[in-house]
C-alpha cells in the first residue's frame, strides 16, 4: 500500500477523507496523491501562464492551487509526500487513468454521512468510483481522531467469485492485525440453515487462511439491514463488501446492496473489486 489516492473538493468531507489517508500513509510509508478535477475545458493551461485564450479556466486553476496550498499546510500532513494533481474532466474514467498511470493502491475518498454520495468530489460519479474500481476504495463519512481497525465485517455470499475480493480484504486486515468477521445474512426470500451457511464459509476460505477470524450467521428482512445491524452489534471499525465492476454492484447482491451500504452506513466502507 504505497500509493494512496484522494479525490478532493476541498470540502469538510473531503478533510475527513484525506485525514484517514494521511494516518495510512504515516503507519505504512505510503505516498499521497491529491486529486482534484474541474470541469472545465483545461487542455493545455498553464495554471502560472500569462497569457491563455481561457481567462476563466486559468482563474479557476489558480483558485485550485491556492487551495492546494493551503491544504498543505496542514499538520496532520507534515512529513508525508504528498502529490497534487489537477484535471480537467469529472468522469470516473479519469480517476481509473490515474489509478492505471500512478499504479494507486488505494482510493480513499469522503462522503456525505447517510445523504449519500451526492455531490462530493465527482458528483455522481462518486458511485462509479466504488463500483468499478480495479483497486479497493475506502470510504469515509466522518471525522477520525485516530483511525484504527480493530474489528472488520466481511460481508459476502460467499461464491466462488468473490474469492479474490477476500484475497484483498485478508491483505488489508493484516495491516492493521484486524479481526474479520465473516457475515453471511440470512433473508425471508433466501434463508440457509446454520449448518450449511458454515459449511459453504468453511469452503470459500479453505484456501486464504487468517487469524483471527469469527463465522457469523446473522438473520434480518434484508441483506442491507443484516450487514448494517450486525456491524452495529459488535461495533465494527470498517465494513468490507466486493463489487462487480461494470456489472453493476455484487450480490449476493442483485441490484446495489453495495452502493446502498455505501450510502447509509456510518461507519467507513471498503469495497474490493471481483475479478
Amino acid at each position: 500500500m504505497k500509493k494512496i489516492l484522494v479525490p478532493t473538493d476541498f470540502s469538510e468531507q473531503a478533510e475527513h477523507a484525506l485525514k484517514v489517508a494521511a494516518e495510512i500513509a504515516r503507519n505504512h510509508e505510503s505516498d499521497i496523491y491529491l486529486l482534484h478535477m474541474l470541469e472545465l475545458p483545461l487542455q493545455g493551461v498553464d495554471a502560472y501562464g500569462s497569457h491563455n485564450e481561457l481567462p476563466e479556466a486559468i482563474f479557476f486553476m489558480k483558485m485550485a492551487q491556492k487551495q492546494f496550498d493551503s491544504v498543505l499546510k496542514k499538520d496532520f500532513l507534515q512529513n508525508l509526500t504528498v502529490h497534487q494533481t489537477i484535471k480537467a474532466d469529472l468522469s470516473f474514467s479519469e480517476i481509473k487513468n490515474t489509478c492505471d498511470e500512478l499504479d494507486i493502491d488505494l482510493i480513499v475518498m469522503g462522503s456525505h454521512g447517510t445523504s449519500g454520495l451526492s455531490e462530493v468530489f465527482i458528483g455522481s460519479n462518486a458511485e462509479k468510483v466504488v463500483r468499478n474500481s480495479k483497486v479497493p476504495v475506502l470510504v469515509i463519512k466522518n471525522s477520525h481522531e485516530n483511525f484504527f481497525i480493530d474489528n472488520f465485517v466481511f460481508a459476502s455470499d460467499f461464491k466462488d467469485e468473490s474469492k479474490n475480493a477476500y484475497k484483498q480484504a485478508v491483505n488489508f486486515a493484516k495491516k492493521f492485525d484486524a479481526t474479520i468477521h465473516l457475515l453471511m445474512v440470512n433473508t425471508p426470500n433466501n434463508f440457509r440453515t446454520t449448518h450449511d451457511a458454515k459449511a459453504r464459509i468453511n469452503e470459500f476460505t479453505k484456501d486464504e487462511v487468517y487469524f483471527p477470524v469469527s463465522v457469523n450467521i446473522y438473520n434480518d428482512e434484508s441483506v442491507e439491514q443484516g450487514i448494517l445491524n450486525f456491524s452495529k452489534e459488535i461495533n465494527a471499525d470498517l465494513i468490507g463488501i466486493s463489487t462487480h465492476g461494470r456489472q453493476g454492484i455484487a450480490h449476493f447482491f442483485n441490484g446495489s446492496i453495495s452502493e446502498d451500504i455505501v450510502n447509509h452506513a456510518t461507519r467507513p466502507v471498503i469495497t474490493f473489486k471481483i475479478k
